[in-house]
């Protein structure tokens, strides 16, 4: 029986490099995310790539009664079924700054939507026994910049409770895998210019493939953000307040 994916946040860049890819392999997808008419045509494409089957779902992370049809979904397309979270938003700071009442939805769409989700799908993971869950976070959640500290502490929280659900769902054969990438050239970065260390959504997604096939725990794609991060958390706070990264 074939594998069902799970693929929350299914219009962004990354999630339809992902979907191309599981399609590839046979996969039933199914596709939840707001934009239907987007979901539509990537289902049609899902399916020529040879999925097993291609179902749009609606999901808003900040509306929790769209969960439900989702896990409901999955049991009814049969197979093993896993998840791959791509959901966020990421407001300027210093739009943030101007409107504080940003917050809740940037707080709402990388952490604690799709955290409600999991927390919901978590039953019928632990009892299956088996497949994987794949968080994608930011290496931006690693320590409180200036420059997006409210999107960094979203993520931040994401990536602990992804850890605890590694904890607690790793006992019953579950996998869950935290991704920590860098600038990844999608429509969420198009307004920061060129950026260090900047990658693509295809490979973001083969090396998450490559983790998974490892049972990484956490993965930072590129690879360089490892040191590079490394460093950054142990600069003293009194220097770090001092610097503009």
């Amino acid at each position: 029986m074939n594998d069902t994916w799970i693929i929350l946040g299914a219009s962004s860049t990354i999630a339809k490099a992902f979907t191309r890819s599981v399609a590839e392999t046979g996969a039933h997808v199914i596709l939840a995310g707001r934009r239907m008419d987007d979901l539509d045509a990537t289902a049609a494409d899902a399916s020529a790539r040879g999925a097993a089957g291609a179902t749009p779902v609606m999901f808003d992370a900040r509306d929790p009664a769209t969960f439900q049809q989702i896990v409901d979904t999955a049991v009814a397309t049969g197979g093993t079924v896993s998840c791959a979270v791509f959901v966020g938003s990421m407001p300027a700071q210093d739009a943030i700054d101007a409107d504080p009442s940003l917050i809740d939805g940037t707080i709402t769409d990388s952490l604690t939507g799709p955290a409600r989700f999991l927390q919901m799908l978590a039953p019928l993971m632990e009892a299956q026994g088996d497949g994987a869950i794949v968080g994608v976070g930011s290496v931006a959640g690693d320590r409180g910049r200036v420059g997006n500290y409210v999107y960094g502490a979203a993520k931040a929280g994401f990536a602990t409770y992804l850890s605890g659900l590694r904890n607690a769902l790793g006992r019953h054969g579950v996998h869950v895998l935290t991704v920590k990438p860098g600038p990844v050239d999608t429509a969420m970065t198009a307004g920061l210019g060129k950026q260090p260390f900047m990658t693509t959504a295809d490979a973001v997604v083969a090396d998450i493939h490559k983790a998974l096939a490892k049972k990484r725990n956490v993965l930072y794609t590129k690879l360089i953000w490892w040191p590079v991060m490394t460093i950054i958390k142990l600069i003293p706070e009194p220097i770090f307040k001092k610097m503009s990264i």
